[in-house]
């Protein structure tokens, strides 16, 4: 079976969307299946298996920057690989997001699977009804990540979705080594510097903590100078970008991992990340945090207890209060990276291919969708 994946964000920035593209192509490698990612690049492509189309141009999105391509020039690059690759059954994910995916939906060149993954607001949806109906239509089976993201969608673009979890690389997180802390009580926060992620809550949450506490904070974005200069507590900790790799070890070595997101979040896939590695979490009570914490799996089974400790939104008293707890009282640390490690193995991602797997046999067999063309996706 040949299958591509086309991701319409550049895969040299981090993202969720990224990070399941490639971690769904590479589980499907290792499983005999010639997936190849067609994505934007703005520099090397990360893996082998990647088909760069181009750089991307930052262009705002849900109250973030998405690091798309919609010029020509990745365009003509999309149609050339998706003609010469000859693909068995294409895989889109955010199939509405402008360039590479567009083209794919327009071009159909084989099956189309298509993963909606956003929640929150879309003004395109609004903006241009009638096109991205049209564009959704040419799928043959849509699939949303998240309760979130099948509502937006359903309620712009109309239409049945399969609701199928994202899935984490628990074995990746078993095996990573813990950045040393010294010691330390360490919170680790991962992000956009970008008011949509929270990060200013954290900051302003840091004086209730341990006199001996340290703040990771990982990333960058447009808000990172800003807050450097508002916010000059010696325990935190500016890390800027880091690889995958540093970011797997502080994931593992963090006493807690902060997510204080404002919303915007279909699904939490950062919070199963630290559960994986054994690491406590506390986050922002939006709904796309707290289904991940509470409801139940894909399994069917909820948890016992949440599974992260759960905190209003842009709240930095109660996020401080509940950080400070939660460090000062190391059986709940380790009570709570228990609840978290059954919850992550709830979502693995050998999971999630076998779903995808048996999607794509349904649409290269005209399963789906057989009643009515493309777009006729099941309930």
């Amino acid at each position: 079976m040949r299958v591509g994946l086309v991701c319409p964000y550049s895969l040299s920035f981090p993202g969720g969307v990224q990070g399941q593209v490639l971690a769904l192509a590479a589980s499907l490698r290792r499983r005999g299946v010639e997936a190849r990612v067609l994505a934007p690049c703005d520099g090397p492509p990360p893996e082998t298996f990647v088909i760069p189309l181009g750089k991307s141009v930052p262009t705002a999105a849900n109250g973030s920057v998405a690091p798309v391509a919609p010029d020509p020039a990745a365009q003509l690059r999309t149609i050339r690989a998706l003609w010469d690759e000859d693909f068995d059954v294409v895989h889109v994910h955010e199939p509405l997001a402008p360039g590479p995916t567009v083209t794919t939906l327009l071009l159909r060149p084989a099956p189309l699977v298509g993963t909606f993954h956003a929640a929150g607001s879309q003004p395109a949806y609004t903006a241009l009804a009638p096109l991205v109906r049209w564009g959704a239509q040419r799928l043959d089976l849509r699939v949303a990540v998240s309760e979130d993201a099948r509502r937006l969608a359903a309620d712009h673009l109309g239409g049945d979705y399969e609701l199928l979890f994202n899935g984490i690389e628990v074995e990746r997180f078993a095996a990573a080594r813990p950045e040393p802390t010294g010691g330390r009580p360490t919170v680790l926060f991962l992000g956009r510097h970008e008011p949509r992620k929270g990060l200013e809550v954290l900051l302003r949450a840091v004086p209730h903590l341990p006199d001996d506490a340290r703040v990771w904070v990982a990333g960058t974005g447009p808000a990172t100078d800003e807050l450097r200069a508002r916010h000059h507590d010696p325990r935190v900790e500016w890390l800027g970008r880091i690889d995958d790799a540093e970011r797997d070890r502080r994931l593992v070595g963090a006493t807690v991992f902060c997510a204080p997101s404002l919303g915007g979040e279909s699904f939490g896939i950062i919070l199963l990340e630290a559960m994986a590695a054994g690491t406590p979490v506390v986050a922002s009570s939006i709904e796309g945090y707290a289904k991940v914490a509470t409801a139940p799996g894909p399994d069917g089974v909820t948890p016992p207890e949440p599974a992260a400790v759960l905190v209003p939104p842009d709240d930095p008293d109660a996020l401080g209060r509940a950080l400070a707890d939660l460090l000062a009282d190391p059986d709940r640390v380790t009570a709570q990276a228990a609840l978290g490690r059954a919850r992550a193995a709830q979502f693995d991602l050998e999971r999630l291919t076998d779903a995808y797997l048996a999607m794509y046999r349904d649409v290269m067999t005209g399963a789906a969708g057989a009643a009515g063309g493309p777009g006729a996706a099941t309930a």
